[in-house]
C-alpha cells in the first residue's frame, strides 16, 4: 500500500516568488536499501526525470547489510537519502529551484526503490511575505 500525505504527485507547487520545492519522502520495506550501486541509480534516475543538471555525487556504504547515504548536487539544489535497510527505512530529501521537477524525482525513487509504503511531504520554501521582501 503506497500512501502520499498529500495526494500522489498532484504536480508541483508553485508560487510567482518562491526560490523552490522541497519533498520529503520517508520510504519503508524497499528494495536496495543496503546497495550503494542501487541507491545510486535511483538518485540519478531521478535528477534525469527531474530535468535537473548534476554538478556532484558523493555516496557512503555503512557496510555489509549496513545503510548507505548519498546525495547528488544538482544546478538546481540537491536530491540526498540516508538509509536504515535495518529497520526497512529509507529518508529522501529533493529541493528543486528553477525548471525542474521534483515531483518527477519522487515518481522515479519510487520506481526504483519499489517501497510498501511512502510518506511524502511537500513544503514551499521561501515564499513568506518577509522572504518575498527584497534584502538589505
Amino acid at each position: 500500500m503506497v500512501l502520499h500525505a498529500q495526494g500522489r504527485y498532484q504536480g508541483a507547487m508553485t508560487h510567482p516568488h518562491a526560490p523552490g520545492a522541497h519533498l520529503l519522502m520517508d520510504l519503508y520495506d524497499g528494495r536496495g536499501f543496503d546497495d550503494p550501486a542501487v541507491i545510486e541509480a535511483a538518485l540519478r534516475a531521478a535528477a534525469r526525470a527531474a530535468g535537473a543538471t548534476v554538478l556532484s555525487a558523493g555516496f557512503h556504504h555503512f557496510g555489509t547489510g549496513a545503510g548507505v547515504t548519498g546525495v547528488l548536487m544538482l544546478a538546481e539544489s540537491h536530491i540526498s537519502i540516508h538509509t536504515w535497510p535495518e529497520r526497512g527505512f529509507a529518508a529522501v530529501d529533493i529541493f528543486m529551484c528553477g525548471e525542474a521537477q521534483p515531483d518527477r524525482a519522487a515518481q522515479a525513487i519510487e520506481t526504483a526503490l519499489r517501497p510498501a509504503h511512502v510518506e511524502l511531504t511537500r513544503v514551499l520554501r521561501g515564499h513568506s511575505n518577509h522572504a518575498l521582501q527584497p534584502s538589505r
